[in-house]
């Protein structure tokens, strides 16, 4: 019997994820040079009771010395984390300043440290704030801006996962990532797409809801779409195994490892310019680590470089010359 024909997927908008302490500025510039990607949101920028000098955001977000974008000409929208509305407003606001694509809140995080100071995925058992705070920076920002944010199902269960959304909704917010679990099963599958498709049933259909979760394949794609009704896809360590995973589902093959391994080295260069001595060779075969589930020769670069922790051999080992001191701090300042 002849295998069904699948239908083609309408292509979707694609969001990258953030992901503290992996996709970060230098990752997610290699990334979106692959092609397929409409949109980078960045990996969250504390907010506590202080109002943060303009070289805070361009830290975390050196694309907005560009334009906003990444250097593959991709739009990076820069994310604010925190619990207070007045603070998180006048922040907004300053970055505002920078010329952002938007301005995107975190309701997500699961970190424990994160939470215990009252930010991500914690705050997801107030939606009264959550409301609050969505609105306060809708009203610092100018009308032009978009905000967005992205939520969790909830904390230790997705009761008030509806509660949450209609909360962001209501106070003016443009769009909604929805990672499809709660704080509670952190990263573990599955992702629960259908409560996605019931979330979205009370929204209004203004709100662009994005479904993020378990995207590690042109399947997972097809279903997700279909299983939450969702026109837009996050994806986040899909896209880090698999850097042709954004073409792919847009239905225009995959990247070989012959465009991998020039990626990888653009990807030292930068990391050998912006990180620490001692922590660089830890980046690398952090990204490897993911590569190597997708590429056999991610697996073998994995394995040369396992017991390195040598900046000056590992660049030799790439083919790679001498690599500079960190330089961020420098071009930050120069721009600020």
């Amino acid at each position: 019997m002849p295998a069904p024909i699948k239908t083609p997927m309408k292509s979707p908008l694609l969001l990258l994820a953030p992901m503290e302490g992996l996709l970060d500025a230098t990752l997610r510039d290699v990334l979106t040079r692959t092609g397929g990607l409409d949109r980078c949101v960045s990996e969250f920028i504390r907010i506590t009771d202080t109002l943060l000098p303009e070289r805070a955001f361009v830290r975390v977000v050196p694309e907005l010395l560009r334009g906003g974008l990444t250097r593959g000409g991709v739009p990076v929208r820069p994310q604010l984390l925190g619990s207070d509305p007045g603070c998180l407003a006048e922040n907004a606001a300053r970055l505002a300043g920078l010329s952002p694509f938007g301005v995107d809140l975190n309701f997500g995080c699961p970190a424990r440290t994160v939470n215990r100071s009252r930010g991500g995925a914690v705050l997801l058992d107030e939606p009264e704030l959550i409301g609050r705070i969505v609105a306060a920076v809708r009203r610092a920002v100018p009308d032009h801006l978009p905000v967005s944010a992205k939520m969790r199902l909830g904390y230790d269960d997705d009761r008030v996962a509806e509660d949450c959304a209609l909360a962001i909704a209501e106070a003016g917010a443009q769009e909604l990532v929805i990672h499809a679990r709660t704080k509670a099963h952190g990263y573990r599958p599955p992702a629960y797409w259908d409560r996605i498709a019931q979330v979205r049933g009370v929204l209004p259909p203004a709100l662009r809801v994005v479904a993020n979760g378990e995207i590690w394949s042109v399947d997972d794609a097809r279903r997700c779409i279909e299983v939450s009704g969702c026109d837009a896809l996050m994806i986040g360590r899909g896209m880090v195994t698999d850097p042709g995973l954004a073409l792919a589902i847009r239905g225009q093959g995959g990247v070989p490892w012959s465009q991998i391994s020039p990626l990888l080295s653009a990807f030292w260069t930068q990391v050998c310019g912006r990180v620490e001595r001692r922590h660089r060779a830890g980046r690398l075969k952090q990204w490897l680590n993911y590569l190597r589930r997708r590429y056999p020769e991610a697996q073998v670069a994995f394995d040369a470089l396992r017991e390195s922790n040598d900046p000056d051999a590992i660049s030799a080992w790439l083919g790679l010359p001498h690599l500079p001191i960190p330089v961020l701090e420098a071009e930050i300042a120069a721009a600020c």
